[in-house]
């Protein structure tokens, strides 16, 4: 495995590592919710918004980014 050549460009400016920080964020949400089922948040509401952005971050890993160009070579 190598890593492309700008790859701290593409962890500051990729939308797809800036939507899966979210995924991870929201998946560690649903498990806090899990362990201390505080009232009035139902279960699966932030896995439901972690699979929505899990989504958009693979969608966003295949679209080109004008911030990105020429990183990748």
């Amino acid at each position: 495995m190598r890593l492309v050549d700008d790859w701290r460009a593409v962890l500051r400016k990729a939308w797809s590592v800036k939507f899966n920080l979210a995924a991870t964020a929201f998946g560690a949400a649903e498990v806090a919710v899990a362990i201390w089922q505080p009232a009035g948040v139902p279960n699966g509401v932030f896995a439901g918004g972690a699979a929505a952005v899990s989504i958009f971050a693979n969608v966003s890993r295949i679209m080109a980014q004008k911030e990105l160009h020429g990183t990748d070579k």
